[in-house]
């Protein structure tokens, strides 16, 4: 029987770790399990962004025990967007899946995807149909992709986050775009292509705590809006014609009781209720302005966007586009 395509592809999956120790020996077994049946040949890219539990440990006994899997170790914590920069970097795959180290992200939905790119498509997107997580961050999920959906360009899918499998070519687009604010899902949708949704229920973490804090989910909330959407510095520039409007209206009223009317305004009340309303709308003006400029500072300085200070199967020259950085580089 002759070899599909499918049957004949190069699997890479990228995984950023972050004090996953608990997690990864399950991670690499049900995936092993999963590809190995698909009787694909595979990689398995581990990025350990300076966890401060025994990741990194784990990560070098698996590749002792299994050479498909691959380490990176960055210098110190980056973040989750720059590790998954990193193992598409250093990632050779014809296909190439990013998923998390939590186990939230399935490894059995893999066939699936790369069932999807072996039709043609470019980009297979998991979408989470539900989600079993703790109210209050179940509900400021749902919150963010409401104002993701309506502000960012091009258009994100609701409910897709990294969780992805992505062509080789697509992988060469994503990893020429240099950007320091990443938003991958972003990333994706401006690469284009043929793109297509499967729909999951994402299930509880394996083991442990989220990793990813408020502040770090806030911090890529925003890189999403303000990287993908114009909205936000025209709502200031609304703000303040609104603003203007209201000064007007509120000086005619005033011109008009002193000099028609000739009725007093008692009281500094509606003086300092104005300054206080003018000084809030110029304090959010600037600090939507602020969000663009420190974005704009962080691009202009060309710092590499991680520095690697480890490996294991790969070279640490590896990645061909210039954005990694060795220590010994580094001097």
């Amino acid at each position: 029987m002759r070899a599909t395509a499918e049957d004949r592809m190069r699997t890479s999956v990228v995984v950023p770790v972050y004090n996953e120790a608990a997690n990864l020996p399950v991670l690499y077994e049900r995936l092993a399990e999963t590809l190995n049946a698909m009787g694909h040949e595979w990689e398995l890219v581990l990025v350990n962004d300076c966890s401060r539990d025994d990741s990194w440990e784990v990560i070098r006994k698996l590749h002792d025990k299994d050479p498909r899997v691959k380490g990176l170790s960055l210098s110190r914590n980056f973040g989750q967007q720059p590790a998954i920069a990193a193992g598409l970097h250093h990632a050779t795959g014809d296909a190439v899946v990013v998923m998390d180290a939590d186990l939230q992200d399935p490894p059995e939905l893999l066939p699936t995807l790369l069932a999807k790119l072996g039709e043609g498509y470019d980009v297979v997107y998991a979408v989470k149909r539900s989600r079993r997580e703790p109210l209050l961050r179940a509900a400021l999920f749902g919150l963010f992709y409401e104002v993701q959906t309506r502000l960012a360009e091009p258009k994100m899918p609701r409910g897709a986050g990294t969780f992805c499998a992505r062509t080789r070519r697509v992988v060469g687009v994503l990893n020429r775009m240099g950007e320091h604010s990443r938003y991958l899902s972003g990333l994706r949708a401006y690469a284009g292509f043929r793109q297509v949704g499967v729909e999951f229920d994402r299930p509880e973490r394996h083991s442990g705590k989220p990793q990813q804090s408020f502040g770090k989910l806030l911090r890529t909330g925003l890189d999403a809006i303000f990287a993908y959407s114009y909205v936000p510095a025209r709502l200031a520039s609304i703000l303040g014609l609104a603003t203007a409007a209201v000064a007007l209206g509120v000086s005619v009223w005033v011109l008009y009781g002193k000099w028609v009317a000739h009725t007093a305004i008692p009281g500094w009340a509606s003086t300092m209720v104005s300054h206080l309303f003018i000084g809030a709308v110029q304090l959010v003006c600037i600090g939507i302005l602020g969000e663009y400029v420190a974005r704009i500072y962080e691009e202009v300085r060309r710092r590499p966007l991680y520095v690697v200070a480890e490996t294991l199967g790969i070279h640490p020259t590896q990645a061909p586009y210039g954005d990694a950085l060795t220590k010994d580089e580094l001097g």
